[in-house]
């Protein structure tokens, strides 16, 4: 047994020792770095840093003002959206790159949250709201996308009205006429918690380390986490018990009884949107005529639960709006960005690099996902800046319609690669090498996640360890969910997403109006484009493509969640 025991210790030495060695060209990674960082070669904190270009030939802050303070919001076919892939398709053009377009894809034919429907033209071009009794206070809101106009200023009384179900309706007939209308679980105020907790944290080396574990992916929690907000007095929410389908038909019902009772407008809140954030998204619907919709506004929480609480106790409250929307349903084609560095030995291989070019509309779409659209656009510069040559092309996809459920990825996906209702591939899907993503935010790169692709771990391993000095390169098998690898994954090819430092992201930036440029921390950004070219680069020129899961059985069409 002395003689042995030994042996056993040395098995998990061959194994490593029969892996393929990657072949990492140390000097592309020192030039990709100096390209972005600077001769320093260091990045800048997470305290912010410099707000301009970032350190040596960096644009990737610049970049980052056009998408935002320039051009953002950018709603799905929102002028602001279309705007800025207009920029984009220059910027692109003046780095140099190739078969740079705006590819047009049919929203009426996608699936997403609900099941399909166009996606017509919006923006918000007014907005005041105030309680006028019994005292004056002004609000702090937006109206919700695809929110109708009030037509002028209106003023009604609030009333508070709890309608999960068809059969709350019963509760309200004949008492809703020319009220505005407090939304909610539970009646009363929302419960807020005082806030104890820092908004922002980078992950500690144990929070690393906890990811690491799971031998079966999804066997522990893991990935982007829950979003919304805690809810009301602790009501169960039925509208989360509901299935797509059953929410999108009782949503439609829920349009219809507003309008018939002859209700004003509508509120909402969520308790996350404490101190002043407003968190909100689609609360009016897109389908049938969106033009139509009545007024739906999101306001804070501390001035939601000041009306609740007066509701309350029985005090009489008036409110005042005055919103302007405008729609234009002429044209409800959206696009995708796409832009490439065609490959040298292997041109008709691919590899992939990109993040969604959408946002919501409250804030201008910097962490979510200004962010990651900044970060793909800076990858492809600093690889054509370096005139690097890569075997495979280098394509780049910023994807509209993600927040609506990942739509234009997976428009590009069956088109492109295979349809996941007959699951048959194409001659494109047979030469795909690979996909990066980034959509949570601005925190910096700690690692990445397989999606349950173990076979790519070794390979992954000895890229990170060309860059220990800039990330630690966790690697964890566990599927993380809400993003557009999803729409590769969903089709077998290899898609990936990196795990980031979370920053405030899911407590005050994501779907919220602070979702603004100051909110970016220029340092993790250039990290980021370092590591993600990195990546594209060698899964560019490494002699094989990644390997991939068994393709999956045919399925329905899905439907992505948005984030």
């Amino acid at each position: 047994m002395i003689v042995i025991a030994p042996l056993f210790l040395l098995v998990p030495l061959l194994i490593v020792a029969q892996q393929p060695q990657e072949r990492v060209d140390l000097n592309v990674m020192h030039k990709i770095k100096t390209a972005e960082f600077g001769g320093g070669g260091g990045f800048g904190g997470g305290g912010g840093g410099g707000r301009g270009a970032g350190g040596g030939g960096s644009q990737i802050m610049n970049t980052m003002y056009y998408l935002t303070d320039r051009y953002g919001p950018r709603l799905t076919n929102s002028p602001q959206f279309r705007a800025a892939g207009e920029w984009a398709v220059t910027q692109l053009k003046e780095w140099g790159m190739s078969n740079v377009h705006l590819e047009k894809w049919a929203t009426a034919t996608t699936g997403g949250r609900g099941g399909a429907s166009s996606i017509p033209s919006w923006e918000m071009k007014g907005y005041s709201a105030a309680m006028v009794e019994p005292t004056y206070m002004p609000l702090i809101g937006y109206p919700q996308a695809w929110s109708g106009s009030t037509n002028g200023m209106i003023t009604g009384e609030a009333i508070q009205a709890m309608v999960q179900t068809p059969a709350d309706m019963e509760k309200y007939k004949g008492k809703l006429k020319g009220k505005i209308v407090l939304l909610g679980t539970a009646a009363g105020p929302l419960d807020l918690p005082f806030p104890t907790t820092p908004l922002a944290h980078r992950y500690t080396d144990d929070e690393l380390s906890a990811l690491v574990p799971d031998i079966i992916p999804g066997a522990a929690a893991g990935g982007r986490g829950g979003r919304g907000g805690r809810g009301g007095r602790g009501g169960a929410d039925a509208l989360a018990a509901m299935t797509p389908e059953e929410r999108q038909a009782f949503t439609e019902k829920q349009r219809t009884f507003w309008q018939d009772e002859g209700v004003l407008l509508t509120i909402s809140a969520n308790a996350r949107g404490e101190s002043g954030t407003v968190f909100a998204s689609n609360g009016s619907p897109r389908t049938g005529d969106p033009t139509k919709n009545m007024p739906s506004v999101a306001i804070t929480a501390e001035n939601y639960n000041r009306i609740a609480r007066l509701l309350e106790h029985n005090v009489p409250v008036k409110l005042s709006f005055d919103i302007k929307t405008q729609f234009d349903t002429s044209n409800t084609d959206s696009f995708n960005v796409i832009a490439e560095i065609p490959g040298t030995t292997k041109p008709k291989e691919l590899v992939m690099v990109g993040g969604h070019f959408d946002s919501w509309h409250m804030g201008t779409g910097a962490t979510d996902n200004g962010a990651g659209s900044a970060v793909a656009m800076e990858v492809m510069r600093i690889l054509k800046s370096l005139n690097l040559k890569m075997d495979r092309t280098v394509r780049m996809a910023l994807w509209g319609g993600e927040e609506e459920g990942l739509l234009g990825s997976a428009a590009y996906v069956k088109e492109h690669f295979a349809d996941r209702a007959t699951m048959k591939p194409t001659a494109e899907h047979d030469g795909f090498a690979g996909y990066f993503n980034i959509d949570n935010g601005t925190g910096r790169v700690r690692g990445i996640y397989l999606q349950g692709n173990e076979m790519v771990r070794p390979i992954f391993e000895q890229w990170f360890a060309a860059l220990k000095d800039i990330t630690p390169g966790v690697i964890t098998v566990r599927n993380t969910g809400g993003t557009d690898h999803q729409s590769y994954d969903a089709v077998g090819l290899p898609g990936f997403q990196f795990i980031q430092d979370p920053m405030d992201y899911d407590t005050r930036t994501h779907h919220s109006n602070m979702d603004v440029y100051d909110r970016i921390q220029p340092g993790d950004m250039e990290q980021m484009a370092v590591i993600e070219a990195a990546f594209v680069y060698n899964a560019a020129t490494r002699p094989e493509k990644l390997p991939r899961k068994d393709l999956p059985a045919a399925q329905p069409a899905g439907r992505g969640r948005g984030n």
